[in-house]
C-alpha cells in the first residue's frame, strides 16, 4: 500500500487490492485457477449475464484474529450455497473444493489488506459467477466465468451497535412465491432497490417485506434475514422465498448452545406486537438491532426497543459470533478456516 490505510475509518465500499482469482467453464469442464491483477472483465455484448440475468454471487469475510492469524468464516457454507444458486439458474456448479481453494488463494494473495485486530474492519470476499456465452435466444449459457475479488471494509455500525427503525410497505415485493428468492441472484437485489430507497427517504434503515402471496407473514428484511426474540424463544420466518442466511444459521446454533429454543416458522404481522427483541441478520452487520417497526399501511408502530438499546439476547448473540470470528472465543463448531 502506497500509504498506510486508515483502518478505523474504512467505508463499506469497494477499494482496489492486489489480486483477484478467476476460473472459466467451457466445453463442459472447469479450467485452472487464474490469478489476475485486472479489475475489469472482457465479455461479449450478447453475454447471457447481461441479457437474461445469469448472475449469482456470495459474500463472506476474513478477519485478523486476536492472535494475529487470518480467519475466514464459514467458507464451506458459502461454497454449498453458491452451488444451490447455480443449480437454480441452470448454471455450471463450481466444485466446493475449487471454491475453497480460490477463496484461500485470493485471501492469501491479498493478506496485507486484511485489517488489523481491533480496528473493527474486515476483508470482504465477493465470489461471483456469470454466464458468458454470446446468444440472443433465452437459454442457459454454455460458458461461465467465476471470479473472486476482495476489498477491506469498515465496521457496519459507524455509530455503534444501536437499534434502527424499519418499515412495512405492502406495495413492494422483493421476489415472487417459489421464485428466485432462495438463491443469491443479482436480480433479487435489483428488484429491492426502489423499495429500499423509498424507505431510506422516509428515514428507515430497511424494508421488512411480507410474503408476496398473502401479504400476511413476515419475509426478508431488505438484504438480510429477520429474527426476533419472543418469550425467550428465537423465531425467524419460514418461507420458500427467503435466502437461507449463513449468519442466521450460525446464530440459531449459538442460541441453541445457550439453551434458547429456536423456531423457524410463519410469523404474522400481528405477532410483532408480542416480540421483545428483533434484528436484521447477515454477513455485513451480523445482527442489526431493530428499535421500531412501522407498518406504513395500517399506521401501527411496533415498538421493539423500549429504552433505545439493543436487547440482551441479540447483544449476546452478536458478541458471541463476533468473538468466534475474531478468535476471542472458542470455535467449538469449527466454523473458521485459519490461514
Amino acid at each position: 500500500m502506497e500509504k498506510e490505510l486508515d483502518w478505523g475509518n474504512l467505508s463499506f465500499g469497494y477499494m482496489p487490492t492486489d489480486y483477484n482469482v478467476r476460473c472459466r467453464y467451457a466445453d463442459g469442464r472447469w479450467g485452472d485457477i487464474e490469478v489476475s491483477q485486472s479489475e475489469t472483465i472482457d465479455m461479449h455484448m450478447a453475454a447471457t449475464c447481461l441479457h437474461y440475468g445469469q448472475e449469482i454471487f456470495e459474500g463472506l469475510k476474513a478477519f485478523r484474529g486476536k492472535d494475529g492469524k487470518i480467519r475466514i468464516f464459514r467458507l464451506e457454507e458459502n461454497a454449498r450455497r453458491i452451488r444451490e444458486s447455480a443449480k437454480g439458474l441452470l448454471m455450471a456448479e463450481l466444485p466446493e473444493e475449487k471454491f475453497i481453494e480460490m477463496v484461500r488463494k485470493v485471501v492469501e494473495l491479498n493478506a496485507r489488506f486484511v485489517p488489523p485486530y481491533g480496528s473493527g474492519a474486515s476483508l470482504y470476499i465477493r465470489p461471483l459467477e456469470i454466464g458468458m456465452t454470446a446468444q440472443v435466444g433465452v437459454k442457459p449459457a454454455s460458458e461461465y466465468l467465476f471470479v473472486i475479488f476482495v476489498t477491506p471494509v469498515g465496521p457496519y455500525f459507524k455509530t455503534g451497535f444501536r437499534p434502527t427503525n424499519i418499515c412495512i410497505m405492502r406495495q413492494y415485493d422483493r421476489v415472487a412465491p417459489r421464485g428466485t428468492g432462495r438463491w443469491k441472484v443479482g436480480g433479487n437485489y435489483a428488484a429491492s432497490l426502489t423499495a429500499g430507497e423509498h424507505a431510506h427517504e422516509l428515514g428507515y434503515s430497511a424494508v421488512l417485506y411480507l410474503d408476496p402471496k398473502e401479504k400476511k407473514y413476515l419475509d426478508e428484511c431488505g438484504p438480510a434475514n429477520f429474527i426476533a426474540i419472543k418469550d425467550g424463544v428465537y423465531i425467524t420466518p419460514e418461507s420458500e422465498s427467503i435466502l437461507p442466511s449463513i449468519t442466521n444459521k450460525s446464530l440459531m446454533q449459538l442460541a441453541e448452545d445457550m439453551g434458547i429454543k429456536v423456531e423457524r416458522r410463519h410469523i404474522t404481522v400481528d405477532e410483532l406486537a408480542e416480540i421483545d427483541e428483533a434484528a436484521a441478520v447477515g454477513t455485513a452487520a451480523v445482527a442489526s438491532p431493530v428499535g421500531r417497526i412501522d407498518d406504513l399501511d395500517t399506521g401501527i408502530k411496533y415498538v421493539v426497543s423500549k429504552d433505545g438499546n439493543p436487547g440482551p439476547v441479540v447483544t449476546r448473540l452478536y458478541e458471541t459470533l463476533r468473538g468466534i470470528q475474531l478468535g476471542e472465543l472458542p470455535d467449538t463448531h469449527g466454523w473458521n478456516t485459519v490461514l
